[in-house]
């Protein structure tokens, strides 16, 4: 029988639910994600570095985990919290229970929660810090929650980010692309060899000097946790590259980047947009795309008037905020959401290949 657990959010919201993987205490800014399988490359992304998960499907685990679905080498989440949770897994390609994968990667959790009513709490009350313990009483949660940093004006890239640069694809592969590690996921890595990059990944603060030793063909600036307004190491890096006019793809933070790099500002969003089906229009082509989001912080609209050289290309269709953009001075494009998703949805994987395309045309 699995231990009590209790939840508590920073505005004094307690349930009470049963412990999941390791038993303990966690802390992090609580958020949702609304997709219904997923659960492994969610756990593992980066851009989560920090944040306990809310999954709003009911059910977690009955599909047990996969070494290959992994978007880094392990959980980047300070903790989840599920409805209804299964030690049993029943896909053939599976190698473990979630709970054994989460015991042996330290992550804490808590099951039997009312997700729809904590959901419907966090799109009310905006993004929070929030506990999860096993181990503690709700009167010494309170205390250890005040010890859990604000996400807004953090910076987390630094941590997350590989420490030493390393290779990935084939080095015969006729494009070379530098790609500035943020807290990049492996998907994305894949999507460009498999479009004939040879990718040399650099840590978060790598100057653009050092880069140009790899002699690329475009750069590419990756997602990544925390907040974009505290990373001038990064806008600077960006705006060198702009200046030497080279092809240039960001994603999520890397968009984020790239509009701060160019005169824009960035805010921190209510509860942020997470899921696998997130509506946006693409304004050049005038279709709409399914998309994959995690974000926390978006662009500005404000100052948009003062920079002409700024096209919107891309717009949420559920509360318009930018999703994607380009320069039209420079060779660089950017979007806030995901077209790397795995497992899904692939709407927008042609944006790799427009990468590809500017790239060939510089």
């Amino acid at each position: 029988m699995s231990a009590k657990a209790y939840l508590l959010l920073a505005d004094g919201l307690l349930m009470e639910g049963k412990a999941i993987g390791k038993s303990g205490t966690t802390g992090g800014e609580i958020c949702f994600n609304t997709g219904m399988t997923g659960y492994q490359e969610i756990y593992t992304d980066p851009s989560y570095y920090g944040q306990i998960i809310v999954n709003t499907t009911a059910h977690i685990g009955n599909y047990g985990t996969v070494d290959q679905e992994q978007e880094s080498q392990r959980p980047q989440i300070s903790g989840i919290v599920v409805n209804e949770f299964s030690e049993e897994f029943s896909r053939k390609v599976s190698t473990s229970s979630l709970q054994n994968y989460l015991q042996n990667t330290q992550v804490t959790g808590i099951s039997d929660i009312d997700t729809r009513k904590l959901v419907r709490h966090i799109r009310s009350k905006g993004a929070m810090n929030a506990l999860i313990s096993s181990v503690l009483t709700p009167d010494q949660m309170k205390e250890e929650l005040k010890k859990v940093p604000s996400m807004d004006g953090l910076e987390l890239s630094s941590i997350v980010s590989t420490k030493e640069a390393y290779e990935f694809g084939e080095s015969s592969s006729p494009i070379r692309v530098a790609a500035m590690d943020l807290g990049i996921k492996t998907n994305i890595l894949r999507h460009l060899r498999d479009r004939g990059c040879f990718i040399k990944v650099f840590p978060a603060k790598t100057s653009f000097a050092e880069m140009e030793r790899f002699k690329p063909d475009g750069y590419f600036i990756s997602n990544g946790p925390g907040d974009p307004a505290v990373m001038p190491y990064a806008v600077n890096t960006v705006r060198e590259i702009l200046d030497k006019d080279r092809p240039l793809f960001g994603i999520c933070l890397g968009h984020q980047i790239l509009a701060l790099a160019s005169g824009l500002k960035t805010f921190k969003m209510h509860h942020g947009h997470r899921g696998l089906n997130h509506p946006v229009k693409n304004l050049i082509s005038g279709l709409g795309e399914m998309t994959s989001q995690n974000h926390g912080f978006a662009v500005k609209d404000e100052g948009l008037d003062e920079h002409p050289e700024i096209e919107i290309t891309h717009r949420h269709l559920n509360d318009d905020t930018i999703m994607g953009l380009r320069l039209k001075n420079k060779n660089a494009f950017s979007v806030q959401y995901h077209p790397e998703a795995s497992p899904g949805p692939h709407d927008s994987q042609y944006l790799f290949d427009e990468f590809i395309q500017r790239i060939n045309k510089k």
